[in-house]
């Protein structure tokens, strides 16, 4: 992951973490990571950003969503190889056809992918 994108993480890490009205020391604990290295995530200087899960933690003590969290980040959450395991054609597959939607486009998908579970819950 380029230096850029890191930048970008622990910019809009630090962005967030002021907007909720956290000292870096307070989110550092709550977190579980060292001030020192927190700030250093947020200036962009940890040659590897936090781990999934550690993001993940971020993003549940921010409110955020923890996928973008993770994305910003250069990460997967752990929980989607697993999932992708379970359809190792068939998922990768969705991926590249949804590739280029408009984020419109993909909340329709969606909406419909729980209208199907939810009819195979009903049957």
């Amino acid at each position: 992951m380029s230096g850029r994108r890191q930048g970008h993480f622990g910019q809009v890490l630090r962005e967030r973490r002021l907007e909720k009205g956290y000292s870096l020391r307070k989110f550092a604990e709550l977190v579980g990571v060292s001030p020192t290295y927190l700030s250093m995530i947020e200036q962009g200087k940890v040659e590897r950003p936090p781990t999934a899960e550690r993001v993940r933690q971020m993003a549940e003590v921010l409110g955020e969503n923890p996928d973008e969290l993770a994305a910003l980040a250069g990460r997967v959450l752990e929980d989607l190889p697993d999932i992708i395991k379970q359809q190792p054609t068939q998922f990768p597959d969705l991926l590249r056809e949804a590739s280029g939607l408009t984020p419109e486009q993909l909340k329709q998908v969606r909406e419909q992918i729980r209208q199907m579970k939810e009819q195979d819950r009903q049957s």
